[in-house]
């Protein structure tokens, strides 16, 4: 990375990202496991195959790349933290995604007929309340270091996002803000899987749950197609000049 005359130069082969793809996936799983949540609630029938599927695409996304960028040490040379922040988290999501996928392809006869798909479901998916609440505590410091060191603010080169370059903590406090609530969304779940383990739907912890979960989906899936655009820009606007 190197400043030139006509503005930052960088040198790509150095500087490797796919967070777009990370976000869109990211962005989807969420919305995908409030709409899932909805179908329980409403005890709607639940396509076991369809949602498998579903979790499955996303969660092999999710985990191909978090896996790549937090085993290739540094995987962005001038950002060495976006293992830690992209790469950890989009690992460690994709592979409970990939779990889920499993777990609802092997089980999809037996839930077609379950008359309490709610509690099925939510007793197959306490056990990992530990390592959930965990990454939750994790979203939480990520979000705290984004804000402490005003990580995440695009160049001036960058479209639209670098329009915001003389302000850092903006788009600092955006994405921790989104850290932050996807990390209390994940402390909430071992409440969120008793209450309904036990037959309870419609808690205030539920509602409170299902829209952070709309909410942070909404906004990871939008700022990840919008990345297409900004980093397409940012590659083209910093490359080397031949």
């Amino acid at each position: 990375m190197s400043a030139a005359a006509g503005g930052l130069v960088i040198d790509w082969t150095q500087m490797t990202t796919y967070n777009t793809i990370m976000s869109l996936a990211t962005g989807a799983a969420l919305l995908s496991l409030a709409a899932l949540g909805r179908t329980v609630a409403r005890k709607e029938t639940v396509h076991a195959e369809g949602w498998a599927l579903n979790f499955g695409v996303l969660g092999f996304i999710l985990t191909l790349t978090g896996a790549h960028m937090t085993l290739t040490w540094p995987f962005a040379r001038y950002f060495p933290f976006d293992n830690i922040i992209f790469g950890e988290p989009s690992l460690a999501f994709g592979v409970i995604l990939l779990a889920a996928a499993f777990y609802l392809w092997k089980r999809a006869a037996t839930l077609r007929g379950c008359a309490a798909v709610d509690r099925e479901l939510a007793g197959a998916a306490q056990p990992l309340s530990i390592f959930v609440v965990g990454l939750g505590l994790a979203m939480v410091a990520i979000a705290c270091a984004g804000v402490a060191f005003q990580l995440f603010a695009a160049p001036p080169e960058e479209p639209i996002s670098g329009r915001f370059a003389q302000y850092p903590w903006l788009e600092a406090l955006f994405i921790s803000g989104l850290y932050a609530t996807v990390g209390l969304t994940a402390m909430l779940y071992p409440f969120f899987m008793r209450q309904v383990a036990a037959g309870q739907i419609g808690s205030a912890v539920q509602k409170v749950t299902g829209v952070l979960l709309v909410l942070d989906g909404v906004a990871f899936l939008l700022f990840g197609a919008l990345n297409y655009y900004t980093h397409i820009g940012l590659i083209i606007n910093t490359m080397p000049k031949p």
